[in-house]
């Protein structure tokens, strides 16, 4: 026997035996099996009909849903504000991570930055102004630089100083 015969056989082997391991062997037409069963549903005739899945409910009773993921709870935008209520119109409502800088302007000898909101709108930002997630440090003539509040409890540091340039430069965090 050749190699090659050798698979085959050990193929129609191995395919005979999950036939036969999943009863779906069948009897030449005409004679019935020894072993072949009648025709019908395989569960019991007592069982009944099969039951549907149980619906199951968690009951907080004020706890935290165990089964809800820590990360991105509740909507997109409720879960990223602190405090969770609703958005503030204009460049209070705004977070951080949010903006990207478009443009920066001297005027009367202190600089003011053009952001872009992710609703698509520009706000024009200056020092202290105050933001949803901390407040504008510093407008220089090449970043914007803030100071943004870190609400993770396992933190050490509560505040980080986040820069966000207005070419070539990405973000920076300190």
């Amino acid at each position: 026997m050749t190699r090659r015969d050798w698979r085959h056989s050990l193929a129609a082997v191995g395919l005979a035996a999950a036939v036969a391991a999943t009863g779906l062997a069948q009897a030449p037409t005409g004679t019935p099996s020894a072993n072949a069963q009648p025709a019908g549903p395989t569960a019991p005739p007592d069982a009944g009909p099969p039951m549907p899945p149980p619906n199951y409910a968690y009951v907080a009773e004020g706890r935290r849903d165990p089964f809800v993921s820590l990360v991105g709870r509740g909507t997109a935008e409720g879960a990223r504000r602190p405090g969770g209520g609703p958005r503030v119109e204009g460049v209070a409502g705004l977070l951080i991570n949010d903006v990207a800088v478009r443009g920066i302007l001297r005027s009367g000898g202190s600089f003011l930055a053009m952001v872009t909101g992710p609703d698509g709108r520009t706000y024009t930002i200056r020092r202290g102004d105050r933001m949803a997630d901390g407040l504008v440090r510093d407008v220089t003539a090449d970043a914007v630089v803030f100071m943004q509040e870190v609400s993770d409890p396992l933190s050490l540091a509560k505040q980080r100083e986040v820069r966000k340039y207005l070419r070539g430069g990405g973000e920076g965090v300190k």
